[in-house]
Parts: C-alpha cells; structure tokens; sequence
C-alpha cells in the first residue's frame, strides 16, 4: 500500500486516508491504485462491513495533482476511475468524511461515495472550467442527477464553490459536524455495520442502480438483488434476534 494512502481498521470499519496533505491531497495515480486496492479489500473480507474515505492535514481532497499531469500522469486506476472510484462502486457502503476542500476530482470522489458527512468549514465544487478543463470525473453528469439543473449548470459553468451547509441544504451532503467530519462518519458507518451485511450491500445496489429504471420493470430488475436475501441464513438470524430480543449475529450467509 502507497504511503499516500494510510489504512486501518476498526469495528468492521476500514478507514482510507489520503495522506498528502503538504499538497492538500492532490490524487496521484499511485494513491487511486492504493485507494482501489482498499475498496478490493472491503469486498473481499467478510469481517469488513463499510468503508470511510477521508483526507489527512484538515483536507479531502483538491482535485488532480496538476504537477504529475503536465508529466502526462492520470490519477485513475485502470477503468475504476479518479482515485480508484469514480467510475465503479465496491457492494458494500463507502462514506465520504470531508474537511476543508473537495475541489475538482475531490468532490467527484465525494460525490462517488454513498454518504457524505462534513465538517461546516468544507468546501464543495468543480473549477476545471477555470483551469480550462471540464469536470469529467463525474461532475458533470452526477451533479445534474442529484440538484435542479439550473443548480447544477451554474456549479459546472462558474466553477465557484459551495460551503457545507448550502450542500447540505441541496441534499448532496447527509451530516454537517463543528468537528472533524470523521468523528460523525466513525458513529454512521458503525451504525451501518451493525445491520444485515447482505441486505446492506442489496438494498445500497438497488439505491444506486435504479436510477433509470421504468416503473414497468422495477420488480423484475430488483429481483436478482433481493432473492438471495429473503433465502439466507441472515434473514432467518434477523427474525430471532428480534423475537428473543437480543442483538443479531450477522454471518454474512
């Protein structure tokens, strides 16, 4: 792992820091394959139930190292996008913990996490068009998905930042914290990780594919989500843990 990327683990938690803070966390290509490699480790272990990405020095992240790019260098790992996840989404939840700026691909990072919580001095926004670049990390097709158009144009055509409380306001934030923003994030992800990991993982699938589906074929497309759910062992823990009135033993299964 790229010391660029700080990782640890806690509560069936892992936690992924970008760690350039000298440079605001400006993503470099060797921290979206760390960032990457991260999120294959929440698929892959079991114990691991949601991810917090977050940014060390009081910083989420500033957008593209400009200085690797004039060196033709993409902060993208392979098809997975900027930082590593822009253009996919690991199963399980990833929440997004941002202090101080998510500018530019920072905030496209942010807004590819599920959840967002943010300390009241963050900034939001997407000024490629003031360097002369377009937002193409996810900016500007995301952006007119999640506001009112009008909103979304303007953020895209000024390149102008919003504080949290107005992001928040706009729904694009879910918390706003006087405090470190991974304080709220540690309360939220441990929440999530205590409910069924599969039904965790179905319900967020659903949530973030369906956006363009026809009301004629929600059932049907839903379907392959759910099925395994209402049949796992999970399913059946949930329902005697409730009558026996004790707190639920996940197995994942």
């Amino acid at each position: 792992m790229s010391e660029e990327v700080l990782v640890s683990v806690a509560d069936g938690v892992i936690e992924v820091t970008i760690n350039r803070p000298e440079a605001r966390n400006a993503m470099t290509k060797a921290a979206a394959e760390a960032i990457a490699a991260a999120m294959d480790r929440l698929e892959a272990e079991n114990d691991l139930r949601c991810a917090i990405l977050t940014g060390a020095g009081g910083t989420f992240c500033s957008g593209m190292d400009l200085k690797g790019f004039l060196k033709g260098e993409m902060p993208v790992a392979g098809e997975r996008g900027f930082g590593g996840l822009t253009n996919w989404s690991p199963a399980k939840p990833v929440i997004a913990a941002v202090d101080g700026y998510a500018l530019a691909g920072g905030m496209e990072l942010a807004l590819a996490c599920d959840l967002i919580v943010a300390n009241a001095d963050a900034r939001f926004g997407v000024p490629e068009v003031k360097r002369g670049l377009v937002a193409a990390g996810g900016g500007v097709v995301q952006l007119p998905r999640l506001l009112p158009r009008p909103l979304a144009m303007e953020m895209v055509l000024t390149g102008d930042p919003i504080d949290a409380r107005r992001a928040c306001d706009l729904g694009l934030v879910n918390r706003v914290t006087d405090g470190p923003a991974i304080e709220v994030a540690r309360v939220l992800a441990r929440t999530i990780a205590g409910n069924g990991p599969l039904a965790v993982a179905a319900s967020k699938g659903i949530v973030r594919d369906s956006w363009l589906w026809a009301d004629a074929e929600i059932n049907a497309k839903q379907g392959p989500y759910i099925a395994h759910v209402f049949a796992s062992a999970d399913a059946r823990e949930g329902a005697l843990a409730f009558a026996e009135k004790r707190q639920p033993n996940w197995q994942g299964k």
